[in-house]
């Protein structure tokens, strides 16, 4: 799946919400998009999705490619038949994406019978199969359930079987594992891994979490205020980081031997729309910023498998010439 310059805004605001992002994902790949809350990942899922409200939505650019499918997202948006097809959603709650007022069997078969056309026992069947598959046990018994009948671990299991019911060329989860303990969110993270090496799907994971992009993703891309800032395999970006804003992310991470310590902070807060600065949107907070930065810098490959929005990139150099 390729996404191309990515630009949209809600009615009424000065500035575009996302802001020419690009991003591509192979088959087989995890790739996750990383970045405060409030950077514009989950919109930008919503937008591929075709979820946004039309109404107050405007897209000014963009191009999207799924298998054979190219769509011009400024006069149309992924159909209804590809949405939980060929291209599937998790979303970040579970409890309020799962109607409470039906059972879970349900809810998993009618996305099965909407996009297979089969009939209700042979989308039970596979309902029931995809219960096992995500490890929950006795899948007759929770097919019969209601979605607060189950621990928030297995509502999340129940989204990740009914997203995965189709086979989906692309799996987009929005935070997958918010608000799950440290053994669930591991089980969880370790059941997407296994399900794409079964199935080879493509995976776009958004989360906030460092951890979890080290310990699942092939690659990353840094979102800021709306903008990719920095983007590329996830061993190239976390050993040399080359935008101040991943730098920061990394900085503010806690780890072994820092206890009693004061974490890194990023200083400033994220601009908002109504407020957002001009050229690079992260030089109100950065460190490196000088004029130049009024002008916005252009994603530009510094290594392979390495690009980044940075006038100064690659940063040593810089700081040698400060000094």
């Amino acid at each position: 799946m390729t996404l191309t310059d990515l630009a949209l805004r809600f009615r009424g605001q000065p500035a575009d919400v996302v802001d020419r992002v690009s991003l591509a994902v192979k088959s087989g790949e995890v790739l996750c998009v990383v970045g405060e809350s409030g950077c514009g990942k989950s919109v930008t899922a919503m937008a591929l999705m075709g979820l946004l409200p039309q109404q107050n939505t405007v897209i000014s650019s963009g191009h999207l490619t799924v298998g054979h499918t190219d769509l011009d997202l400024t006069r149309e948006s992924l159909p209804p038949s590809a949405r939980g097809n060929r291209v599937a959603m998790i979303f970040q709650e579970p409890m309020t994406s799962l109607n409470p007022a039906f059972r879970i069997g349900n809810q998993i078969c009618e996305t099965i019978i909407r996009h297979t056309g089969t009939n209700s026992a042979n989308a039970r069947a596979h309902a029931k199969e995809m219960l096992q598959r995500v490890g929950i046990a006795n899948p007759s018994q929770r097919l019969r359930e209601y979605p607060h009948q189950l621990s928030g671990g297995m509502r999340q299991r129940v989204m990740i079987a009914m997203a995965l019911a189709n086979n989906p060329q692309v799996l987009i989860a929005d935070e997958p594992t918010t608000a799950l303990d440290v053994t669930i969110q591991a089980q969880i993270l370790d059941l997407i891994r296994d399900l794409r090496d079964e199935t080879g799907m493509s995976t776009i994971m958004i989360t906030h979490d460092l951890g979890v992009v080290a310990e699942i993703a092939d690659r990353v891309a840094v979102m800021y205020a709306g903008q990719v800032v920095e983007q590329g395999a996830v061993r190239d970006v976390f050993d040399n980081p080359q935008h101040p804003y991943t730098i920061g992310l990394m900085s503010a991470m806690p780890g072994l031997g820092l206890e009693g310590k004061r974490l890194a902070i990023i200083p400033g807060t994220v601009p908002t729309i109504s407020n957002m600065p001009k050229g690079c949107r992260f030089r109100t907070r950065c460190a490196f910023a000088t004029s130049t930065c009024q002008e916005r810098p252009k994603l530009r490959k510094i290594a392979p498998h390495h690009d980044t929005a940075c006038h100064f990139a690659p940063l040593e150099a810089h700081i040698e010439v400060s000094q």
